[in-house]
């Protein structure tokens, strides 16, 4: 008779040959002795796990469930929360293009596409040469420079189509590849590292990190009166001619149109249920 397949995983998963469990323990260790409790080490610990696999695994959240004394439920249930942390094998380099609003009217829309078809992988997938991972993201917080692609987690801004092209054949090509801003790009492995808590310790990548670019610093000058503050015009008003009034109802905004909530004559008001 054959097997059952339930489609479940073998329990328990399995360990950590000797020597990598000897040294995750000592690197653990080390980020736990942080918290005083010890199960707010959990973000970091999975950022460990995943710095070693490039991704989570059923060993990894084994693993931080026996240091911090949980259960692997609890340790799954945080893990598949959070979509930084990975859940099946991917590239050296996550290419993270925004699609959220500012982004995608700025052309995000169009580089995720066309990187979809230029890398021949989908949403989340992985190219065949490991090198590459694509995924939109839904806020790089970037807005300012808007459409902003990221490669483990460094920012790639004011983004086209053909340099978003340009920037992930270099990164298969294995050349170097600068961000617009902040350190120099690592692996996602080593990127992971880093989140653990671990210092990067690339020579000068630290001072490279910087600070948020100008365009995101102009409100904080503002404020502190080192730029004089800019004359407030109207948008509807700036464009016209100084002989010419500006018109006078350009949007319905302006000259609204009655509705069933402003016709006095047709008030607006609650519905009443069916028989009342």
């Amino acid at each position: 008779m054959t097997d059952v397949q339930l489609g479940m995983p073998d329990l328990p998963a399995p360990d950590y040959p000797a020597e990598v469990r000897t040294r995750l323990e000592e690197d653990a260790r080390e980020v736990i002795a942080r918290y005083p409790d010890s199960r707010s080490a959990l973000l970091p610990l999975l950022h460990l796990v995943q710095s070693e696999e490039g991704h989570v695994t059923r060993t990894g959240m084994r693993f931080c469930a026996e240091m911090l004394g949980l259960t692997t439920a609890e340790v799954t249930a945080v893990a598949t929360f959070y979509t930084m942390y990975r859940r099946k094998p991917s590239g050296d380099y996550q290419v993270g293009v925004c699609t959220n609003t500012l982004c995608a009217v700025m052309g995000g829309d169009a580089i995720f596409e066309e990187l979809q078809s230029h890398l021949g992988v989908g949403n989340g997938e992985t190219t065949e040469d490991g090198k590459v991972t694509l995924e939109h993201i839904e806020c790089n917080a970037a807005c300012d420079y808007a459409p902003v692609v990221m490669v483990n987690w460094e920012f790639f801004d004011n983004q086209t189509v053909e340099s978003a092209k340009a920037l992930v054949d270099e990164l298969r090509a294995g050349r170097t590849v600068e961000p617009t801003r902040g350190a120099p790009l690592c692996t996602y492995k080593e990127t992971a590292r880093i989140l653990a808590g671990f210092p990067d310790a690339r020579p000068g990548a630290v001072e490279a990190g910087g600070s948020a670019g100008p365009a995101s610093l102009v409100g904080l000058r503002l404020a502190k009166g080192e730029v004089a503050p800019g004359r407030v015009v109207s948008p509807r008003s700036a464009g016209a001619p100084q002989d010419e009034a500006p018109p006078t109802h350009p949007s319905s905004h302006d000259a609204p149109q009655r509705t069933s909530a402003s016709d006095p004559h047709h008030p607006a008001g609650p519905v009443a249920e069916e028989g009342e």
